[in-house]
This record gives C-alpha cells, structure tokens and sequence, in this order.
C-alpha cells in the first residue's frame, strides 16, 4: 500500500509526498528515536528496531507468529504468481515483505499488535479489488489504504474535546486543554499507520495522523471497535470520514512546542470551509 500523512484531502498529493521520503539507513537511526510516544505500544518489539543488524523473514516470523499467516520475502518467485498484494494474503495467508525495508518492518509489527485491524482492513480490500479489478480504486480503497498507512485510533473520554478538534481549534486542544491529553480525557489508543512509523525516524519531522475516533475509555475496546466497524463496512468509505491530527501538537510529542511552533499555519491548519468530521464511533461499555 501506499500513502502519507497530509493534513488536506488530497490524497494524490499525499501519495506523491509519501513517494518522495527515503528512510535513513537502519545504520544512520539513531535507537533514541523509538523511545518516541508513537512508538510506545510497539515496546516489546524494539529489539527488532534496534538490533545492528536487519531481521531476516524466519526471524520475524518466529518474532511475531500470526496465525494462519507469514511474512514471505517479497522476491521474483514469490511475485511471479500474479496476485494482487491484499489478494495473496487473503487466499494464501503470505504477506509480501521486502527485506531490510522500514516500511515493511513496521508494516510486520502492526500485524503483530493490531491482527484483527489488519486483517479487517485487507478483507475490505479483498472485497473492492474484487468489484473494481486490480487496476482502479475507488474513495473507500483510497480511505483503507490512508488508514492503513497513516492511521491513528484515537479514544476520547470527554466528548467536550471533539469541537475542538472538528473546529481545527488546536492552541485549544493542544494548550489549553494539555492536561486533557494526561489525564485520559482523550488519548492515542492505536498508532496504525506504518508510514508515520517509518517517517518518525527522522527526528522532529512534522507528522500528521488519519484518524478514527472513538468515544470510550478503554484502549483495547476502542481498538477493537475500530476492528468491527471496518469489518463489518461502518467506517472507512471514504477519505474525508478521516480526521487529521498534526501529532507533533500533542504535549510532549515534540521537542519544541512554544508560541511559535504552534503559531505555523502550514502544518496546524484552519478548518477548510465545508468540512465537516463523523460522528465518533462508541466503544463497548
């Protein structure tokens, strides 16, 4: 898949931007980096991350065991059966991997965290390349494919933030209500996108989450509503249901968040006149 974070709509622009960032060398990262609250829930993999040396597919199969599936080194044999990418996973369970790849690796850790998002979001898949062809997408694949790539769960506990956020108010939602993002009034419950992963190896980049929202107060219940919901063709039929969140806002995501970082209308940017934002999703009492 391919795709990357960008506050407006414009999902070909966004791809296009995705297409022009090139991951340091794994020798050039430094392991500061994943210590990074997007990467918070991805801890026990770290060693992964870190190690001087690239896992090899047995190791992260062994790694990262998934039922009924296996990453498969992406290779001339392996593509020599035709299959479209959501596709072969699908019917033979192998998920294409390049090796000594960031954006497969991060993309084989989501599987590992997240298994029913990711296999929600390929049936989706599954389900339009069969009705449009492997050659066209339409506004939900495009949708699936943001998410996939840039994606963010995010569980709000206090529905008085959502104005905020839907209003693109954010001094307000980052500053005035910091204490909001401490105390569980809102928080990331799932960072999905393996793209922004892979982007957040370069220290202070300015990233940007699509998001899903979901009013709860339970992380893995809000992770798994945001599951049911794909699953089931709730959410995700088209871009624009995606809420943009400039994460180097939140408190303490960035290193610098004075008057000034916030005062950049290019990456905190005013809501566009018109747009309007779904209604969050409930997660399961």
């Amino acid at each position: 898949m391919d795709g990357r974070p960008a506050l407006d709509d414009a999902g070909a622009d966004a791809a296009a931007d995705r297409r022009r960032f090139v991951a340091p060398p794994r020798g050039q990262v430094d392991p500061a980096c994943f210590r990074h609250p997007l990467f918070e829930r991805y801890a026990e993999y770290r060693e992964l991350l870190t190690a001087a040396a690239w896992p090899g597919i047995d190791a992260l199969n062994a790694a990262l065991p998934l039922p009924g599936l296996c990453f498969t080194a992406q290779d001339p044999a392996l593509l020599g059966d035709g299959l479209h990418y959501e596709t072969r996973i699908a019917t033979h369970g192998r998920i294409a991997t390049r090796t000594e790849n960031w954006h497969d690796l991060f993309n084989a850790l989501v599987w590992a965290r997240h298994p029913a998002v990711k296999s929600a979001l390929n049936a989706r898949q599954c389900l339009h390349i069969a009705a449009m062809g492997p050659q066209r997408r339409n506004r939900a694949q495009q949708a699936l494919t943001q998410f996939d790539e840039c994606g963010v769960v995010v569980r709000v506990a206090d529905p008085a933030l959502l104005p905020l956020w839907d209003g693109h108010r954010w001094h307000e939602l980052f500053v005035a209500q910091a204490a909001r993002w401490h105390d569980g009034g809102i928080a990331i419950a799932a960072v999905m996108g393996h793209a922004l992963m892979e982007q957040a190896l370069v220290p202070g980049r300015l990233l940007v989450g699509r998001c899903v929202v979901v009013q709860g107060g339970d992380d893995a219940a809000c992770v798994a509503r945001v599951a049911e919901a794909i699953a089931d063709g709730g959410i995700l039929e088209d871009p624009l249901e995606l809420r943009p969140l400039p994460l180097a806002g939140i408190p303490g995501w960035h290193p610098r968040q004075d008057a000034a970082f916030h005062a950049q209308a290019g990456y905190f940017r005013p809501l566009r006149a018109g747009r309007l934002y779904p209604s969050p999703l409930r997660a399961a009492p």
